[in-house]
């Protein structure tokens, strides 16, 4: 299969592009792994080719290993990343991206951690979600009840299809599926309105820092790319393959990858202080530093060693004391 990867960014969460660059490597996969960015660049990504590609005059390439090329593309939009998510997809499978036959998105915060031929395999089952944290949504739940009232009054009528409510973090789709971008493109933008336009999010300076406009009564767009997300499913007339919480590790047990979301990001924590606190280290900071080295080294080797070495006291510390 001729699979594309992409996935945005700015500020600090370059270290979580290297991170899920390197786990898509290690689990098998070859090809372009295309990455929209705003803003400044840290030293690494700087080190590659700057070259014009598409509309993108300004774009760098970066080949850590003769297997998987790095992308970089800058965006230029005055929406919140967040919400860009759709429009890119659209954008890289109209130009460097338009003869890959599937194209998965991954938040930068993910790492993968199983075997990319399952990837490859799910994606043939209909468009590819995880459930989130937050879920389930019951088909008569305040917020799929006011999604249905709010798309009504744009002759949009959404049909229940099962309670799973999914996290926008990931996304896979063959080409021929593209219609379902198309959908989550509209949802957010007839969603815009109501949350005070697209730059709004529920985070502000890669920080959780909501600047989405409150609504009276139930907060039904709290969180915009993943409730336009989750409407686009209801309208969607093709076919969805879920995973629950494992896919993201959100439950116990093998994940199929691995979501550091919340505060601080893997790449910010201090353990040990977290562990006087009385915050083990998650899942999700153990998986963050073992593919933070190969092929792309976006800490030093003095780092790593001194953070994997942190976690394991920090574990020490927990099984004695920990809230």
């Amino acid at each position: 299969m001729n699979a594309a990867v992409c996935t945005i960014f700015e500020g600090h969460y370059h270290f979580g592009v290297a991170a899920l660059s390197n786990s898509l490597y290690q689990n098998g996969f070859t090809g372009n792994i295309y990455v929209g960015y705003r803003g400044s660049l840290p030293k690494w990504i700087l080190k590659g080719e700057k070259q014009t590609i598409g509309k993108w005059k300004e774009a760098i390439i970066l080949t850590p290993v003769p297997e998987i090329k790095l992308i970089f593309l800058p965006i230029v939009t005055n929406y919140n990343m967040a919400n860009y998510k759709p429009d890119f997809m659209l954008e890289l499978w109209e130009g460097p991206a338009k003869e890959a036959d599937a194209m998965f998105y991954f938040d930068p915060d993910i790492v993968v951690n199983d075997s990319w031929a399952c990837y490859e395999q799910w994606v043939h089952y209909g468009a590819a979600l995880c459930e989130d944290i937050n879920s389930p949504l019951q088909e008569f739940h305040p917020r799929r009840q006011g999604w249905k009232t709010y798309y009504k009054h744009f002759n949009i009528d959404l049909h229940f299809k099962n309670p799973t409510y999914v996290n926008a973090g990931f996304l896979g789709l063959l080409k021929k599926n593209i219609s379902f971008l198309n959908l989550w493109v509209q949802m957010q933008e007839l969603m815009g309105p109501a949350i005070g336009g697209l730059e709004n999010s529920i985070f502000l300076n890669q920080s959780y820092n909501s600047t989405v406009l409150k609504r009276e009564g139930f907060q039904i767009f709290d969180k915009p790319d993943q409730d336009a997300l989750n409407a686009a499913i209801e309208v969607y007339d093709g076919p969805v393959s879920y995973i629950g919480k494992e896919g993201m590790g959100f439950s116990k047990g093998n994940s199929t990858m691995s979501h550091g979301m919340g505060s601080p990001k893997p790449w910010k924590a201090h353990h040990l202080v977290r562990a006087i606190a009385g915050k083990i280290p998650r899942n999700s900071d153990v998986i963050y530093w073992k593919y933070c080295s190969y092929p792309i080294p976006a800490h030093s080797k003095w780092e790593i060693n001194r953070k994997i070495i942190g976690i394991k006291l920090a574990k020490v510390i927990g099984r004695f004391y920990k809230v």
